[in-house]
């Protein structure tokens, strides 16, 4: 099986495109195919030309730590929950007509070939004040919307495949929109700069395609935030 990875050496180099043989086990996911890559003592690409190791990164290989979030086969998910099998399904390719293409996410900074900056995220909403200072009890029918917007990886999939999410642009995406939920409904103080602040970098940008809820590896309701958030 031929891998294709869209390459960069640094913040600053040119792109480019790079393919591998991987002749490993189908039953394997998307990291395990790079594991084997790079587990070798001398990489080279299908030319027979040596290579650098690739650079990807990932915390868990559960799908709870969010980074190794790329573009595979032209869809974002997560590296280490994304089969073979099913992306050989979704094609309908046999083993030897199956190539797998990888490209680091397009809306964040590269920093080497599939490893992207993503700290924007959290810049952003640090920026627009989404601050949990003084906690209070919510409400215990809040409970379970709370602890289902508490699992966001900050993975940066909404963001890739929203189609009103444009990098250094003032609409922050459903990360803002979950994390305004949250905090308003456990905070303490006065939330309307956080209402404020939802209204400018939220709700005045969602066209509500809902897009980032079919992506989410955490199945999170970003609708129900929306829904809660405009009530407010």
């Amino acid at each position: 099986m031929v891998v294709k990875i869209k390459r960069q050496a640094s913040p600053v180099s040119e792109p480019y495109w790079e393919s591998f043989n991987y002749e490993g086990p189908e039953e394997n996911t998307v990291a395990g195919v790079l594991d084997s890559l790079n587990y070798r003592d001398d990489i080279f690409d299908i030319d027979g030309n040596e290579s650098r190791r690739i650079s990807w990164e990932c915390s868990c290989m559960q799908g709870l730590c969010g980074g190794c979030a790329m573009v595979i086969n032209g869809r974002p998910g997560l590296a280490c929950s994304t089969m073979l099998s099913e992306l050989k399904k979704r094609k309908k390719l046999g083993k030897k007509d199956f190539e797998l293409v990888l490209e680091p996410l397009t809306k964040f900074d590269v920093i080497s070939d599939l490893v992207v900056d993503r700290s924007m995220i959290f810049e952003r909403l640090r920026e627009a004040g989404i601050v949990l200072d003084r906690y209070k009890e919510s409400s215990p029918k809040e409970y379970e919307h709370q602890y289902l917007v508490a699992k966001c990886l900050k993975c940066g999939l909404c963001l890739e495949v929203c189609p009103n999410y444009v990098k250094g642009d003032k609409f922050f995406g459903a990360p803002m929109a979950n994390d305004c939920y949250l905090v308003t409904s456990k905070s303490g103080d006065d939330t309307e700069e956080i209402k404020k602040s939802y209204g400018k970098h939220f709700a005045a940008g969602c066209s509500k395609s809902l897009s980032c809820m079919s992506v989410c590896p955490m199945n999170i309701p970003t609708l129900s935030s929306i829904a809660k958030m405009n009530r407010l």
